[in-house]
């Protein structure tokens, strides 16, 4: 019989006036029993809802009930037959959103207990009823990556090699993703990212304290271990182009390239010192480990800062600032309601002391006599009728503007794919905006054997959507060359 508690066990986390100041992850993970407790709160309900809901399609029930059963390494394997990246996933998807939206736990409400255990009745002798919340499937999933992580000494069986070669270019959540159910099945695969870590977005755009580095490499390893090669420092477009990949005798290519080229205000002032990309600042911190002392590539410890947009990254971008003792203000044209980042990065960030302001959009960035910001000017903003994505529009308040004095603006107003590949490679079609046309159940392109997912086709996206387009993506180059 389950659990009825009717809140899913909290997170630990480490103190906010703490982590403030340094970058070790925030969240701890789940205890072995808060996991069984938390697992002992899934009714298994035969229609599987949270699965439905979930990108790449994880066995939730089941996995869920050998954690229950404390058979922890059982729960791993299954999650694994659809996910290659489950320690990464239960800390950055946004299963609130997803799998945790269609849990039944979430949508009903269950008989209040006091700390006795004992019903609380209201004034008519009826027992009060309080909202349930979602099993904690993402949490769930954390733990058991870690567990497997931290005790399994086994090491995965190499399948048995099908002759075929594939080529995957990106080594983000999609690329990963797609190298690994191929390389189950027993292709060649051969990886090549840009940069001189494999990772992508989940090493350069994270900040180690959401996603610690070392996380990411031991996903990385598990696939190294099913015999994927991966080569860094190979740019697709320049190293290298996809016709020589092909005359190199891949037979398939996969692009999860993702979408690394930020976009700007173009407003008055954007070519200031102290104004740079979320992608900038955030990579320099994170891939190059700006925030340690005597760093090769270090960045400024601003004093106040100002950064622009109201999505995941403009979170990251904030607490990283505030760790480098920045007093950060999060300038955002809508209101609270509206802010499209996870609602738990938003509570974190507040608890961290980052300010926000709502209904505000930069007009003009102010700089001094040396060519440095020191302010940006702003307009007050009210919400009219909806636009097309559904929100409503925010229109600009006449004769309302100030000015916020800041000697940092960081940029965190989304990104789009680096046209590179696509202007070295003849026959494939793209959108107007650089992102990859490609068919959304097989990842198909308009080149023959080319294939494409993730950020690269969609624009700045979450990692389980992009593992999703992978993983489909892998199917259908399967289909294709084992006919």
């Amino acid at each position: 019989m389950a659990n009825m508690t009717p809140k899913k066990h909290e997170m630990p986390t480490q103190d906010p006036k703490v982590r403030a100041a340094n970058f070790l992850e925030v969240a701890t993970g789940y205890t072995l029993d808060m996991a069984v407790a938390e697992a002992e709160r899934c009714l298994h309900c035969p229609t599987q809802p949270c699965v439905s809901g979930c990108p790449v399609h994880i066995n939730i029930p089941d996995f869920i009930s050998k954690v229950k059963e404390k058979d922890f390494e059982g729960a791993y394997k299954i999650i694994s037959m659809s996910s290659s990246l489950p320690a990464v996933c239960g800390r950055v998807c946004p299963q609130e959103s997803q799998c945790e939206s269609l849990c039944v736990r979430g949508k009903g409400a269950v008989p209040q207990k006091d700390e006795n255990g004992q019903l609380v009745k209201d004034a008519n002798g009826k027992p009060v009823m309080i909202k349930s919340e979602a099993v904690g499937i993402g949490r769930l999933e954390r733990f058991v990556a870690d567990y497997h992580n931290a005790y399994n000494t086994e090491k995965p069986a190499k399948p048995q090699p099908n002759g075929h070669k594939v080529a995957v270019i990106g080594s983000g959540p999609s690329g990963l993703t797609c190298a690994g159910d191929l390389a189950k099945l027993g292709f060649k695969v051969t990886v090549f990212e840009a940069l001189h870590v494999a990772g992508g977005v989940l090493v350069y755009g994270i900040p180690e304290f959401r996603l610690p580095k070392s996380i990411v490499q031991k996903e990385v390893d598990n696939l190294k271990a099913l015999d994927v090669d991966i080569e860094t420092n190979v740019v697709i477009g320049k190293t290298l182009t996809i016709d020589e990949l092909f005359e190199d005798g891949y037979e398939a290519i996969y692009i999860g390239s993702g979408a690394g080229l930020p976009k700007f205000m173009n407003i008055p002032g954007e070519g200031l010192k102290g104004v740079l990309s979320a992608n900038e600042f955030l990579t320099r911190i994170n891939l190059m480990k700006a925030y340690k002392d005597h760093s090769d590539t270090p960045v400024n410890h601003s004093k106040k800062v100002a950064v622009i947009g109201g999505g995941n990254v403009a979170m990251d971008a904030a607490r990283s600032a505030k760790r480098l003792g920045g007093d950060v203000t999060i300038v955002y044209r809508r209101t609270k309601a509206e802010l499209p980042a996870r609602a738990e990065e938003v509570e974190h960030a507040i608890e961290e002391g980052i300010k926000f302001a709502f209904l505000t959009n930069p007009t003009k960035i102010n700089g001094d006599e040396n060519g440095n910001v020191k302010s940006i000017t702003c307009i007050k903003m009210e919400l009219g009728e909806p636009d097309a994505s559904g929100r409503r529009r925010p229109v600009e308040v006449e004769g309302s503007e100030f000015d916020i004095d800041v000697d940092e603006v960081i940029m965190a107003l989304g990104t789009s794919p680096n046209p590179l590949i696509k202007s070295t490679t003849s026959g494939l079609d793209t959108q107007r905006w650089g992102g990859i046309i490609a068919d959304e159940e097989t990842g198909k392109t308009s080149r023959d054997h080319v294939y494409a997912g993730g950020d690269a086709v969609t624009g700045a996206a979450t990692v389980i959507l992009a593992m999703g387009a992978g993983k489909k993506a892998a199917a259908a180059i399967a289909k294709e060359l084992l006919k």
